[in-house]
C-alpha cells in the first residue's frame, strides 16, 4: 500500500514537472513574439523621418515646377472643322457623341497643360468657350479662356495631341477675370452655299452651270441689310415668345460676296456679324431671303416675321456655317495699352487662318455639297411651307427635335 502511494505520487511531480516546463516555454516563445514586434515597430519609427523626408523633398521638387511653369489665364484662337463632332461644347459622361472640346480637353492633359482631374471638371481651370456651335458647324476662330500651366513649346505640345481638323493657332494671356464667353462684344459667322440657291424656283435646281448675275446679286444683299439694326427675331428660333426681352438681337452686318467656282459648282460665302445669335437664327435668316429670292415668299414678309404673329420661317441646312471671328471691343480699349496684356486681335494670324479654311473648312463643306445635295434637297421643301399664313408648329417641333445643345 506504500510502495503504491510512494509511485502515485511520483507520477504526480512528474507531471507537475512537465506542466511547470510547458507554461515557461509558452511565456518565453510569447515573449519573443513581443520582442519581435516591438523591435520592428521600433525600425518603423526609426524610418519614418526617412519617408517624411522624401515626401517633403517630392513637395519641394512639385512646388519648383508649378514656380518654373506656373498656371495663368489665357486665352486660345481655335480653329476646326466641324465634320464629324456633334458640336463644340462637352458633355461629360456622354462619350458616344464626340465633340470638339473632347478632343481639346483630351489634348491639353496628354500635353501637360492641365491636370487630369481638370478634364471631368472644367470649372477647375476656368473654360469657358466664346461661342458654342452646332453639330456640324465649323470654326476658323473660336476663342476658349482657361487657366494653364505655361509649359514649354505649349503650342507644338497641344497641336501633337490633336486631329489636323482641329488646331491650337495663338495663345495670348489675358486678366485674371477674363471671360471669353461674357466679354465678347461681338461675333462674325459666315455661311456657303451653292449660288443655286438664288435661281428661280421654276429652273433646272440641279443645274451645276448656274452662275449668279450681278442683279440678282444686289438683290440679295438689299434683302440682307434689312436685317441691320435690333430686331425681334422670336420667329427665328424655337421656344421663344415675341415678347421675351432675349428674343431682340443686334445686326451690325449681313452681306453676300462676289461668287466664286469649286469644282464645276459656283458658290458664294454670306458674312454677318451681330452682338449674339440665337439657336437656327441665322440659318433661318438666310433660309427667308432665300425663299424670297427664289419667288416663293413676299419681300414683305421678313418685317412681319418681327411683329408678335407666328410666321411659318424655313431653315437653311447647317452645312455651310462657320464662326470666323469673335470680337473683344471693349477688353481691347481697356486692357489692350496697359502695357502687360495684348489686344485679342490676330491681324498677325491672317495667314494661317485663311490656310486652314482652305484645307479643312472649304472642301469639306464643298465635297459634302456636291455628294449629299444638302442645299438642293432642303429647296425641294420650300413649297411646303405657307408664307401667308401664319405658321402651324411643324417647323417649332422640327425646330426642337433638331436643336441638340449648341446654338448658331
Amino acid at each position: 500500500m506504500l510502495k503504491s502511494c510512494q509511485l502515485g505520487g511520483v507520477v504526480i511531480s512528474e507531471r507537475l514537472k512537465a506542466a511547470v516546463r510547458l507554461e515557461v516555454w509558452c511565456r518565453i516563445k510569447q515573449f519573443r513574439k513581443m520582442s519581435e514586434t516591438l523591435q520592428n515597430h521600433s525600425i518603423k519609427l526609426k524610418r519614418a523621418p526617412e519617408n517624411s523626408e522624401v515626401e517633403n523633398e517630392a513637395k519641394k521638387l512639385k512646388t519648383d515646377e508649378e514656380k518654373r511653369f506656373p498656371k495663368r489665364k489665357v486665352v486660345l484662337l481655335v480653329a476646326y472643322s466641324g465634320k464629324g463632332y456633334y458640336g463644340m461644347q462637352r458633355n461629360p459622361g456622354n462619350s458616344q457623341f464626340k465633340t470638339i472640346e473632347d478632343d481639346l480637353v483630351t489634348a491639353l492633359i496628354k500635353a501637360g497643360c492641365i491636370p487630369e482631374n481638370h478634364g471631368d471638371d472644367m470649372k477647375k481651370m476656368s473654360f469657358q468657350r466664346c461661342a458654342r456651335t452646332d453639330k456640324g458647324v465649323s470654326a476658323a476662330g473660336q476663342v476658349v479662356s482657361l487657366k494653364l500651366w505655361l509649359i514649354e513649346n505649349i503650342l507644338e505640345k497641344i497641336n501633337t495631341h490633336l486631329p489636323p481638323q482641329i488646331r491650337v493657332l495663338r495663345l495670348k494671356r489675358v486678366t485674371g477675370g477674363f471671360n471669353s464667353k461674357n466679354n465678347c462684344d461681338a461675333r462674325t459667322y459666315s455661311y456657303m452655299l451653292p449660288t443655286i440657291a438664288f435661281s428661280p424656283k421654276d429652273s433646272d435646281q440641279e443645274d451645276t452651270s448656274f452662275r449668279l448675275d450681278p442683279e440678282t446679286l444686289q438683290k440679295v444683299n438689299k434683302l440682307f441689310a434689312l436685317y441691320k439694326g435690333t430686331h425681334n427675331f422670336h420667329n427665328f428660333t424655337s421656344q421663344k415668345g415675341p415678347r421675351d426681352p432675349s428674343a431682340k438681337r443686334y445686326i451690325t452686318q449681313m452681306s453676300c460676296g462676289e461668287p466664286f467656282v469649286r469644282q464645276k459648282a459656283e458658290f458664294a460665302v454670306i458674312t454677318v456679324r451681330g452682338q449674339s445669335f440665337m439657336m437656327h437664327q441665322i440659318r433661318k435668316m438666310i433660309g427667308l431671303v432665300i425663299a424670297v429670292v427664289k419667288g416663293y415668299a413676299q419681300e414683305e414678309i421678313i418685317e412681319r416675321s418681327w411683329g408678335e404673329e407666328k410666321v411659318d420661317v424655313p431653315k437653311a441646312p447647317g452645312l455651310g456655317l462657320v464662326l470666323e471671328r469673335v470680337h473683344f471691343d471693349r477688353y481691347n480699349k481697356r486692357f489692350g495699352g496697359d502695357g502687360l496684356h495684348e489686344t485679342l486681335e490676330w491681324e498677325h494670324e491672317e495667314d494661317i487662318i485663311a490656310a486652314f479654311k482652305e484645307e479643312h473648312i472649304y472642301p469639306s463643306i464643298v465635297e459634302t455639297e456636291c455628294q449629299e445635295k444638302s442645299m438642293i434637297s432642303w429647296m425641294s421643301t420650300l413649297p411646303i411651307h405657307d408664307f401667308t399664313a401664319t405658321a402651324t408648329g411643324k417647323q417649332d417641333n422640327k425646330d426642337e427635335e433638331d436643336a441638340g445643345n449648341a446654338s448658331d
